[in-house]
Order: structure tokens, then C-alpha cells, then sequence
């Protein structure tokens, strides 16, 4: 008899949990007393990321473990008194976060003739920013790495539209993308164009595209990383931005 089948089905559940999510599903292929261990809420329980019950809706507390993780993988989830949103890495069980355009800070971005709040039916979040025009660009992203996966190395998106009328320039002028730790001298940058046509950007597929600012690695559970989009040397008028957040994923 083989002696894997001897075991006792808890026992099987607590050695697949100590792989990945990915393995997990596997496994489940092998046999039919795998299958009933590895969607076991033992496995799920420990793919969730720690605190989970403190942010999800009640309406979900009915799911499976293996349901909720899947659906916080296909269905972000709303934090930070609506300006961020969490959701998991499907393979890894990594966090994603998105910093939404409420909780950035862009210069004149309180100045209504400058920028102006718009919502945007593809936007997760209920409110958006759009450019109405300046000459200066710099828009700043704080992410703490205690509410990112540990020991991860990470890459920041700028998530991004350009509206119909927007001015041409606006496009087609360079911008510096920098993503560093909270007052270190060692940077990433690369000097970028936010025209959304490949190869300059990536449609998501969610209405949105992105452009990717850089990476680091989440090396302190008490430091602050700082993404920031800027182009303060040219003199030539932008508008027509619009601004859905950056968001921050595991570097595949």
C-alpha cells in the first residue's frame, strides 16, 4: 500500500501548506485524497496574508479559504478610506497594492484650474484625477513595506489614461520615473514617454495602461519607498493626463 495514502488527510494538508499556492493546485491533480487535502482551509489559511479578516467585507466570510484567496486574486479590494486597494498575487500569494490618485501628491494638485477630480466607470476607486493643463509634472507615491509581502522584489506601475483632448505634447514629452527608498541617495530611474502605444506602454486590459517606474526590494518592515513621475525641465504646456494611481506587484 503506498504509504502516502496511509496518512492521515490533516497531515497531507499541513505539508502541502508549507509550499505555494501554485504547488497547492498541483498537487490536488494527484489523487483524489490529495485533492481533498490541498483545498482543505488549513492549506488556504496559510496562503492568506496575515490580518486578512481586518479588511475583508463580511459578505465574504461565507467563501472557502481556497475561494477567498482566489477571488482577492481576481477581485481587488478596496482600503485606506477608499483610496488604496490589495489584492494577491495568483501564483506566489504575494500583495499587490495600488496607491489610487487620492493618496498621491502632484504639484498643483490642489489648484482646481490645474487638475480636477473626474469618476471614471472602469476606475476601481470612485474618484480619478485628470490634468487640465501646467507646464511642470511631479506627481509622488508613498508605500510603506509593512503593508507589502517581505523579502519580495517588487516593481511600480504608473497607471494611466490619456483623455481625448489632450495635448499632443503631453505624450510625447520625456519623463523621469524614479523609485527609491525614503531618503537614500541610490535611485531608479529611466526617462520615459507616456504615449500608451507598445512599446512605451502595456494595455492592462481593465481600461488602463501602465508604464513601469522600477523596481526594489523589500528588505525593512519599517521603511518607506517613494515612486515619483516628474518633468520639470521643458516649458511646454501638458494636459489631458488622467491619473487612476500606481500600483505595486511582484517582479515576476
Amino acid at each position: 500500500m503506498d504509504i502516502i495514502s496511509m496518512l492521515p488527510a490533516e497531515c497531507i494538508s499541513h505539508i502541502v501548506s508549507c509550499t505555494t499556492p501554485q504547488d497547492a493546485c498541483r498537487s490536488s491533480l494527484v489523487s483524489h485524497l490529495f485533492r481533498i487535502a490541498a483545498d482543505s482551509d488549513i492549506v488556504w489559511e496559510r496562503f492568506l496574508p496575515q490580518g486578512y479578516k481586518e479588511i475583508i467585507s463580511s459578505s465574504l466570510n461565507s467563501l472557502s479559504k481556497k475561494d477567498l484567496y482566489f477571488h482577492l486574486c481576481n477581485h481587488p479590494i478596496i482600503i485606506g478610506n477608499g483610496n488604496m486597494s490589495m489584492a494577491l498575487e495568483k501564483q506566489s500569494g504575494k500583495k499587490c497594492y495600488m496607491v489610487g490618485a487620492r493618496e498621491l501628491t502632484a504639484i498643483w494638485g490642489d489648484t482646481p484650474p490645474y487638475w480636477q477630480w473626474i469618476s471614471l466607470p472602469e476606475s476601481r476607486f470612485s474618484q480619478v484625477a485628470e490634468l487640465n493643463y501646467v507646464w511642470w509634472l511631479d506627481i509622488k507615491g508613498y508605500i510603506e513595506t509593512k503593508n507589502l509581502s517581505p523579502r519580495t522584489t517588487y516593481a511600480a506601475y504608473f497607471v494611466y489614461q490619456l483623455s481625448s483632448q489632450h495635448n499632443p505634447e503631453t505624450a510625447a514629452t520625456p519623463v523621469t520615473l524614479r523609485v527609491a527608498y525614503e531618503h537614500s541617495a541610490v535611485a531608479v530611474e529611466r526617462s520615459v514617454i507616456l504615449d500608451p502605444a507598445p512599446p512605451h506602454a502595456r494595455c492592462r486590459g481593465d481600461g488602463w495602461f501602465e508604464i513601469e517606474m522600477g523596481e526594489f526590494v523589500t528588505e525593512e518592515d519599517n521603511a518607506t519607498v517613494v515612486c515619483n513621475l516628474i518633468e520639470t525641465s521643458g516649458y511646454n504646456c501638458k494636459s489631458g493626463l488622467i491619473v487612476e494611481g500606481i500600483e505595486l506587484r511582484p517582479k515576476e
